[in-house]
């Protein structure tokens, strides 16, 4: 089996190219031949035997930088001879597409909400969007597409609402965990630690966000919320990187929370924070499966998200955790002052059983089946 996977840059701290090495690694088991088709793909080693694909045309702005690339890698999907073709972007012309980023048209529809006239304007006229959304409808009509690996229900129904893909061209596919690595025993060995470190108390209520993008991800919202809870003794920890950093770190001084607020910056592990948290919290506008509310859960970190994280699957009780609308921000401080009142021993095993199905070898088993029913 000779396969195809694109991904036009390399993150370390991006969930897609996690999945992207996943993906590699079952391939690998079954003794295919996989190429990656990239623009670059640095600070990540490939396993052995896979071939890289350079697609870098010369680009200038981002919309002839994704253009350009998506042309250069329909050359390279022709001209490759490949079985099976599975992109990571949205590119007319790919067998599978894996929807990890979402559905343009629906971010851009709960953005809407939250902008005023002229922001609502200046969306709907912003050239970048147009060229995703064009690109995203042509994807979803090509007669090539075979196949959309959906992340989440969510994002699944928003395909089928947006662009009337048939539902059995649609997989849903969830991240997968490293169970092994992410477990409630990371309290055991970095709770008391990570809290002396940071003068943190061992009975504070610590709230941990981890994500960047942090309009996206609701972190304004969350710190007006955090800034209407009661509780003198919790404390709100922000992992991630982000270029409105200091900009949120100015709205929490305004907001008088500054001293309760802690704003890490990208961290390379953040495991020692999951071990030293109470809940885990991402009230996002737009977020298809987040991997660290994943990650969180199986932690045994109970999570409050919103209506529009298809991470909220996983909340099917109290004892998981709490859904809420991502702009009602009275509803997100009641959220965080329920947490912080109702600590119980039963919501780490409440939260790591949501999850316990979500093992990396179950996430390789179904894209390895996918692939075979593909390949006939």
């Amino acid at each position: 089996m000779k396969i195809a996977v694109i991904r036009q840059r390399y993150n370390p701290f991006g969930g897609a190219e996690r999945f992207v090495e996943r993906a590699l690694g079952a391939l690998a088991q079954e003794g295919a031949e996989v190429s990656l088709i990239t623009r670059s793909w640095q600070g990540a080693e490939l396993r052995e035997g896979f071939h890289t694909l350079i697609c870098d045309p010369p680009a200038k702005g981002r919309v002839a930088r994704d253009r350009s690339f998506a042309q250069c890698a329909q050359t390279a999907m022709a001209e490759g001879g490949f079985d099976i073709t599975q992109a990571h972007e949205r590119i007319p012309g790919c067998m599978i597409f894996r929807a990890g980023d979402g559905v343009h048209a629906a971010w851009l529809d709960r953005l809407r909400r939250v902008r005023g006239p002229l922001g609502r304007l200046g969306l709907s006229l912003n050239p970048y969007h147009r060229y995703v959304l064009a690109a995203e409808r042509a994807m979803f009509a090509h007669p090539n597409l075979r196949a959309v690996i959906c992340n989440s229900r969510m994002v699944r129904d928003e395909i089928i609402h947006y662009y009337s893909v048939a539902e059995e061209k649609l997989h849903v596919i969830y991240n997968g965990v490293d169970l092994d690595t992410f477990h409630p025993d990371l309290a055991t060995r970095h709770r008391h630690t990570v809290r002396a470190a940071h003068g943190i108390d061992d009975d504070a209520h610590v709230f941990l966000f981890v994500g960047s993008g942090f309009e996206r991800k609701g972190v304004p919202q969350l710190l007006a919320a955090f800034a209407r809870l009661g509780a003198a003794n919790a404390r709100l920890i922000i992992v991630g990187a982000d270029r409105k950093l200091d900009a949120m770190r100015r709205l929490a001084s305004q907001l008088g929370i500054a001293d309760r607020t802690l704003f890490t910056g990208p961290l390379q592990d953040v495991k020692p924070w999951y071990g030293a948290a109470d809940t885990f919290v991402l009230p996002t506008l737009y977020d298809p499966c987040p991997n660290a509310a994943l990650e969180a859960l199986a932690c045994g970190l109970p999570i409050i998200t919103s209506t529009a994280c298809g991470a909220a699957e996983f909340v099917g009780e109290a004892a998981t955790g709490s859904v809420v609308v991502a702009e009602d921000i009275s509803g997100l401080s009641c959220a965080l002052q329920h947490h912080c009142t109702t600590v119980e021993p039963f919501r780490r095993e409440a939260a790591r059983s949501a999850v316990s199905q979500l093992s990396l070898a179950a996430m390789a088993q179904q894209l390895l089946e996918l692939y075979h029913e593909l390949n006939g």
